[in-house]
């Protein structure tokens, strides 16, 4: 553990601008850090309504056309439409058509490369629910290792390979797009 004089957050990278003076009032020194450039952030903008991630879930489990969505989650038209959208706008899914015989071409959604590396986070999401939410019988929904059946869990390991099996043992600290609380924020 650091001394307490020493920030726990350390810059990332040599580029990384420094925060104007250090914190010794033993607030957080992430509160020298802006947010205004946080991914999270950004991510939660497009997928952090909970029919956002309902839709993806469907689409995950090879639900992808609109009437099958709307019957099987009981989403809103509206809402489905607005959500399905949002996820098209923001290149997480792709409109694909497709004519029933005797039908005008209507549109299924697929999801794009940047759509299926939120595989992980459709893990932990299940994985985290189950653990908290499932009923008495056990989780609704696993995920399986396509090629021999076992059951997925995440794991977290570092760049160097290690497995962090603590939740403690993460830190969290400002990357290289980080940038110093302007003086008026801090205020």
């Amino acid at each position: 553990m650091p001394p307490p004089s020493a920030s726990p957050l350390p810059a990332a990278s040599p580029s990384a601008a420094a925060p104007a003076a250090p914190d010794r009032s033993g607030a957080p020194s992430a509160l020298n850090w802006s947010v205004d450039n946080c991914t999270v952030e950004r991510a939660m903008g497009i997928l952090g309504e909970k029919w956002a991630l309902v839709v993806l879930r469907e689409v995950f489990s090879g639900i992808r056309r609109f009437d099958d969505m709307r019957v099987r989650t009981g989403i809103p038209r509206q809402v489905l439409t607005n959500r399905l959208s949002s996820l098209v706008e923001n290149g997480v899914l792709r409109r694909e058509p497709y004519r029933e015989p005797g039908s005008r071409v209507r549109h299924e959604y697929r999801l794009t490369e940047k759509g299926l590396d939120l595989y992980p986070v459709m893990i932990a999401l299940a994985e985290w629910g189950n653990r908290y939410l499932a009923d008495p019988e056990g989780p609704p929904i696993e995920y399986a290792h396509r090629d021999c059946g076992a059951e997925l869990h995440l794991a977290v390991t570092c760049a160097d390979g290690h497995l962090v099996e603590k939740k403690r043992e993460i830190q969290p600290r400002p990357g290289p797009g980080a940038r110093p609380r302007s003086a008026d924020a801090a205020s």
